[in-house]
């Protein structure tokens, strides 16, 4: 099995994400929902139409074709631990990893646990050859591997970092989104922003959980666009979130303005919780490129009219990688 013949397997592969898979593994969805209550049919099929979207032959071209590609002198078992706060958020580490014609030991997250495996079948069914090159593994324990590529939270970086100390790895933490305002942006900006906050319910990565305005900027503009996602409260775990969230805050006398299903405070922090989003004003630029320098390795995506555009950092291409470590050359270098 050679690039080319992989290359044609994911292509297969994303023509099923894009056309059958939402449709036809209507019980999977619902058992993968069951599974992590913050998934949704809708988030899954934001997730499949994405992968859908960049698993074609031409998009997969131009993301490797610049490496220049070979097929491996040595093929390593690569042990990668899944992050699963959104659904099929660690998809591109398998993908790399087979894509670069190593054999992958993968270790899901038990928040999805469900959609990942069945993709894996369809893509070992679309190419058999796959099959001796994955295994997917209960406990990381007492498991050979090679080489590692780790997500979790700051916490769980610490324990790989320890654990996998001795072995060639990437580890990444937690990480979140900003965006950065003018106060000039048009309605069609400001409706672009809310699915960059809003979409997974703020959990990834990529989801704004802070914004930097300038003084005096004027938050109903923001309410106006935030009206459309008002059916998160039907969710119940968004609702507990917000309301517990909520209740903290007026129980410490904390300055905040909210609308009903989502609040708006300042602060200094970056993370936010889930159904709030923090903000900082800003004087002048100055302080927007301090901000940008001082938290680089804490942030993902920068949302502006000079950055990223606004409704696009949950679309991610093959080669936008998370903390910006290059895990296609990364492979290669081995």
């Amino acid at each position: 099995m050679n690039l080319e013949d992989r290359i044609n397997a994911f292509a297969n592969l994303g023509d099923i994400l894009s056309n059958n898979f939402f449709l036809e593994y209507t019980d999977l969805i619902d058992r993968a929902c069951l599974n992590n209550p913050w998934f949704t049919s809708s988030s899954i099929k934001m997730s499949l139409d994405s992968w859908g979207n960049q698993l074609t032959k031409s998009t997969l071209h131009a993301w490797l074709d610049p490496y220049k590609l070979l097929e491996p002198i040595k093929v390593y078992n690569i042990l990668v631990v899944m992050a699963g706060n959104i659904p099929l958020v660690g998809f591109h580490d398998l993908l790399a990893v087979l894509i670069s014609g190593h054999k992958l030991t993968l270790k899901l997250s038990s928040n999805d646990s469900v959609l990942i495996p069945v993709i894996i079948k369809i893509l070992t069914d679309i190419n058999p050859g796959f099959k001796s090159r994955i295994n997917i593994i209960n406990e990381i324990r007492c498991v050979s591997f090679d080489v590692v590529i780790a997500t979790g939270s700051d916490t769980s970086t610490s324990y790989f970092n320890y654990y996998f100390n001795k072995s060639s790895n990437i580890i990444r933490g937690s990480r979140s989104s900003i965006a950065i305002l003018d106060g000039k942006e048009s309605e069609k900006d400001l409706n672009r922003l809310t699915n960059d906050i809003f979409s997974f319910f703020g959990l990834g990565c990529r989801s704004v959980s802070k914004l930097l305005v300038p003084k005096g900027y004027d938050f109903d503009l923001l309410f106006g666009s935030f009206y459309r996602y008002s059916y998160f409260l039907e969710h119940t775990k968004y609702a507990n979130n917000y309301d517990y969230n909520k209740a903290m805050l007026l129980m410490g006398n904390n300055k905040f303005i909210e609308n009903g299903f989502f609040i708006i405070k300042e602060d200094i922090s970056l993370f936010s919780p889930v159904g709030m989003i923090y903000y900082e004003y800003y004087n002048n630029y100055e302080y927007v490129d301090s901000f940008i320098s001082k938290n680089k390795n804490k942030l993902q995506c920068i949302i502006s009219r000079k950055h990223i555009p606004f409704g696009s950092s949950q679309n991610p291409n093959l080669w936008d990688y998370a903390d910006d470590v290059d895990t296609i050359e990364f492979l290669r270098s081995l």
